[in-house]
Formats: structure tokens, sequence, C-alpha cells
């Protein structure tokens, strides 16, 4: 049977993600080999607290290169901190390098509102994709968060929200796609695009 093999890094929120695919049906395996991420139908990779910790810790377990491999193969989603780490470089606490799989970098938010940005706040969809499939304008999703992406190309951009400033919720290209919000967090709306997502691994596999 085929799986969606959640990175087991050592910086990611594995069982909130691991337990929404569990209740939307869908087989998934917490992945802390290489072998796991190259065999599954399609990745996920969740991500907390900083950036250069994240991208140290990923090096660390040595599954970097399996990673990689898999968003330039399979459907490949990053959530928060782990979307995030899809791009180029970050300036969170000290320049970081990313893994440069979208062009563009992280930085923090500009806004008169309070940081970290937590709280539920409204999509805005500005390119329709595979994930945004079901989704109305305007339905609400969780953020936590203090940082946020600046693509280089906004045709990445898929959807924004507003916080004082406009903030990229979703990037998509292709098979890749990243979520600032928390789909596991986001109730039935989120679970809709994990499920969608989903749907997208079993086409792969």
């Amino acid at each position: 049977m085929s799986y969606i093999a959640i990175v087991d890094y050592g910086a990611g929120n594995l069982m909130s993600v691991h337990n929404s695919l569990d209740y939307l049906g869908y087989e998934n395996k917490i992945a802390d080999r290489p072998e796991i991420i190259a065999e599954a139908a399609g990745v996920i990779l969740p991500g907390v607290g900083a950036f250069p910790d994240a991208m140290a810790a990923l090096h660390d377990s040595g599954l970097t290169d399996a990673v990689l491999d898999a968003a330039r193969s399979k459907p490949f989603l990053g959530i928060c901190l782990g979307m995030q780490m899809l791009f180029e470089e970050s300036d969170e606490v000290r320049l970081c390098k990313g893994l440069g799989l979208l062009p563009g970098r992280i930085e923090r938010i500009e806004t008169a509102l309070k940081l970290p940005q937590i709280g539920w706040n409204a999509l805005h969809i500005e390119h329709p994709n595979a994930l945004t499939a079901d989704l109305k304008e305007g339905e609400y999703v969780y953020f936590v968060h203090s940082f946020m992406a600046k693509p280089a190309d906004r045709n990445d951009l898929a959807c924004t929200t507003d916080y004082g400033t406009e903030v990229p919720a979703m990037v998509a290209r292709g098979k890749l796609f990243g979520c600032q919000f928390h789909p596991e967090k986001s109730g039935p709306v989120g679970l809709r695009m994990l499920g969608n997502f989903a749907k997208l691994t079993e086409e792969n596999a």
C-alpha cells in the first residue's frame, strides 16, 4: 500500500499531522530514514522553532538529500517552518541557507500588529491549485509565526492573508506546496486541504 511520509528530523510537530491523516483514512509513516522518504507516494515536511535550528537538525538527521529528491519528484508539502525551509534563505536569528526549492527568502513580518501572529485568519486565493480545490474565498485557517516568505516569483504565491500587511499563506509550484498556516490545526478547512494533498499522492502511487 502506498503511504505519505512525515519527515522526522527532530524539529516538527509530527503527531498532529499523523493523527489528521489517520482520521482521513490515509496510510502514513513517520520517516526518520531516507528509504522511508524515497519509497513514499508523497512527503510532508513539518517544522516548528527557529529556521537555523531546523535546517541544522535536518542536515544532522541525514535526510536532506532524500527530502530534496522527494520535493523534485513527488507531491510534497511543507507546513509552517517546513514551508519556509523550501526557500533559498532566511534572516531569522542569523542568515541561513534553506533548501532552495523555491526562489525567495524569509523575513520578519513588517506589521504594526502584535507578533507572533497567533490565531485564525482568512485566506485569499491568488492562484487556485489542487490543495485549494473546494475551498471558498475567505475561509479561516490557523497561523503561528513571526516570519514570512517573500517569493521571488509571484506565480508561486497561491494564497495570502492580511495581518496588517500581505502575508503569503500558501505557495505552490507543480507538485510542491507550502502552507504557512497549520492545516492539521485548521478544522474542517485544513482537513480538506490535507485530503486534497493525499489524493495527489494516490495519483502518484
